[in-house]
């Protein structure tokens, strides 16, 4: 495991924490890190230096730096993160490690963590599985089974039994984002076995049949109950069309201003829907490609292609019912179309490995990848099911 991937894998178990409640304050997490003695400037003392008198914006995704230990410390590489952002999530560094700790020890390529000083986490490889993804690896033997499970599973990979999630009424005042929110999140707490009532202030507004919006029943509650309450539309969505009018309101968090406008609707990179919509027909096209070749994806052996963009799709789809999870318990739907959005990025960077170059004839390699890449589009589709949103075979 690289510290690029310590990184990565650093930046995942915080964002864990976050998801199950015990860590706040820290914003929004990507897989962005940095590692290496370079990358250690004033305000990000490296392992083994005093505690940083500030504290990580929590608006802002902290740098992960990791580093060989200093003195004091042990293992093959340290960081000092639960410094950087214990003011933000308003615990002490050596809490904030305790709580990284478990997660990143249950990491494969990870042997140990140990705390040292105020907060200093210092991670041992594991030597006989250092996440290298090479054949008889943890990412290796694992990634043949989850794309099973989830090519098995298909639109109900992540879901939970009927009837296993209790039972929840969603009440909203009578405004369009409060209505889309309201809706999806009756798809997702659906899919995590709950009985679901989504109610309304007041009679829906009949525009909404064009957004897909389902309601079961308006008026004042008798009993105060929860409401939600996002940050309003600035401006009628439904010239959008359903899927981009949806995504507009469901992609930001429910306390941002969503942006309704035209570029929702452009077919370019910078659009983040596009990108979702476009991986999603590309894992299809590609089994197109590799039958006019004369073969089928068969979920097998990811030793020998487990590079790191395997590995980061895999990530993305072993991730998906722990996202689905958080997205019905935090009542956040923009959890789950973040995830799309990762999941369709790193489709893409793997995607160029899938079928045979030149006279390259299919192995059972390439079977292997063409199973990755219909898993991939088994998660990207079902995710945008509950969001509501279309997900075309061609675009």
């Amino acid at each position: 495991m690289t510290p690029v991937e310590l990184s990565r894998t650093v930046l995942r178990a915080m964002r864990r924490a976050v998801d199950d409640g015990e860590l706040s304050g820290l914003g929004d997490l990507d897989d962005s890190g940095d590692s290496g003695p370079g990358d250690s400037g004033p305000g990000h003392p490296g392992p083994g230096a005093p505690a940083p008198s500030g504290s990580a914006d929590p608006r802002t995704t902290p740098r992960v730096v990791i580093e060989r230990p200093r003195p004091g410390g042990c293992g093959d590489y340290a960081t000092n993160v639960a410094l950087q952002v214990a003011r933000a999530a308003g615990r002490s560094p050596r809490e904030v490690a305790e709580v990284l700790s478990p997660r990143l020890v249950a990491e494969p390529g990870i042997a140990a963590i140990d705390i040292t000083g105020p907060g200093f986490l210092n991670i041992t490889l594991d030597r006989g599985g250092d996440g290298s993804g090479g054949p008889g690896s943890t990412a290796a033997l694992g990634g043949a089974a989850l794309v099973r499970d989830v090519l098995d599973r298909g639109a109900s990979y992540g879901h939970l039994p009927p009837g296993s999630g209790g039972a929840h009424q969603l009440h909203f005042p009578r405004e369009v984002r409060a209505a889309v929110i309201a809706d999806s999140l009756r798809r997702v707490l659906l899919s995590q076995g709950a009985l679901v009532r989504v109610t309304c202030d007041e009679a829906p507004d009949a525009g909404w049949d064009a957004l897909g919006v389902r309601v079961d029943a308006h008026g004042k509650p008798p009993a105060e109950i929860h409401t939600l309450r996002p940050v309003p539309a600035p401006q009628d969505p439904t010239p959008l069309g359903r899927d981009a009018a949806r995504w507009a309101l469901l992609h930001p968090a429910a306390r941002d201003r969503p942006r309704i406008g035209d570029e929702h609707l452009v077919q370019r990179e910078a659009n983040p829907l596009f990108r979702v919509r476009y991986a999603h027909s590309r894992t299809r096209a590609l089994p197109r490609g590799a039958a006019a070749l004369g073969f089928h994806g068969a979920p097998g052996d990811l030793g020998d292609i487990a590079g790191p963009e395997a590995r980061d799709l895999l990530d993305a789809l072993a991730d998906h019912p722990r996202i689905l999870a958080a997205a019905a318990r935090h009542r956040a739907p923009d959890r789950l179309a973040r995830h799309l959005v990762g999941t369709a990025d790193a489709f893409l960077a793997f995607q160029p490995a899938v079928l045979p170059l030149g006279d390259e004839k299919p192995l059972a390699a390439h079977r292997a990848r063409l199973a990755l890449a219909e898993a991939a589009g088994t998660v990207l589709a079902g995710g945008l099911s509950l969001l509501g949103i279309s997900a075309p075979e061609y675009l």
